[in-house]
């Protein structure tokens, strides 16, 4: 099990200059970095797989970010858009030796409409015929795409581990993967333990999350029922911090951070990364 921060709880969006942070990262005790891309443009994956390994760190994971144009059920236009972006960030993670794609890669986050049955139905054998495709790519280049079911206010498409096994079952390709999140099951699933033991041997990522989008631990999760069922399954895959503060304001704003929730954000890495370690094995920094 190896952990990891995502940058965004510290710049959006992250920029071939935001390796400056990797010295801090590796000197609190991280890992792997999970880059989320908000452009392809942004970053220059020659660049930053160097400085990566400069300090000790990997590109564990690479966060799609799926905004309105980018939509595997939308229009075509919208499938397209997202279709061209998802391949694009695998052809980057081979410069990055990064092995993840991860995130709701189905849909753009914030589409939640209530579509009616028929119409879900439809949007369903698109997604599964898009990802077919994108699966293959990922597969031919030695990757492996991890999809993230998202909360009800986030999503209508894809909230619960059992939806995410079904679209994996029904694509039906070894690099189509599942990642679970904290934050999301804590709304969604009756028991965050029995939903990794069902994700058992599928689930290849995981986002350890605060109730609250804060630190991991300073909140109402069992987290001792989630490192259990961690361990019973044997998970080997990367363990994510993924928090949000105020101090990142488009982030903030998409993610419906309206108050400072602790008091630093490096509080969050720093004190997050001590309490998972604890929790679920691992030595972490003094």
């Amino acid at each position: 099990m190896r952990f990891g921060i995502n940058t965004f709880l510290f710049v959006s969006p992250f920029r071939t200059s935001g390796t400056r942070l990797f010295p801090q990262f590796r000197d609190w005790g991280f890992e792997s970095v999970e880059i989320p891309v908000e452009d392809p443009k942004h970053i220059d994956p020659k660049r930053v797989r160097p400085e990566l390994e400069e300090h000790g760190l990997v590109c564990g994971s690479v966060c799609a970010c799926m905004g309105p144009d980018r939509d595997l059920r939308g229009t075509k236009e919208q499938q397209q858009t997202g279709m061209t972006y998802l391949k694009t960030l695998l052809d980057q993670m081979v410069e990055l030796d990064c092995p993840s794609l991860i995130g709701p890669v189905y849909s753009a986050v914030g589409r939640a409409n209530a579509e009616p049955g028929k119409q879900q139905a439809r949007q369903w054998s698109r997604v599964v015929k898009n990802l077919k495709e994108l699966a293959a790519h990922a597969e031919a280049n030695g990757r492996r795409i991890c999809l993230e079911p998202l909360n009800r206010f986030e999503t209508d498409f894809i909230n619960t581990c059992d939806q995410g096994l079904k679209m994996i079952e029904d694509v039906g390709s070894p690099a189509l993967q599942l990642q679970l999140d904290t934050f999301h099951m804590n709304i969604e699933e009756k028991d965050q333990g029995a939903a990794i033991r069902k994700a058992g041997k599928n689930l290849a990522h995981f986002h350890a999350c605060g109730s609250g989008r804060g630190t991991p631990g300073k909140d109402h999760i069992d987290w001792p029922s989630i490192a259990a069922a961690l361990k019973r399954i044997r998970y080997k895959g990367d363990v994510v911090i993924e928090s949000f503060t105020t101090d990142v304001k488009v982030i903030a704003r998409a993610a419906a951070i309206w108050r400072r929730i602790e008091p630093t954000r490096d509080e969050i890495a720093v004190d997050g990364l001590k309490f998972l370690k604890k929790m679920m094995g691992g030595k972490a920094k003094r």
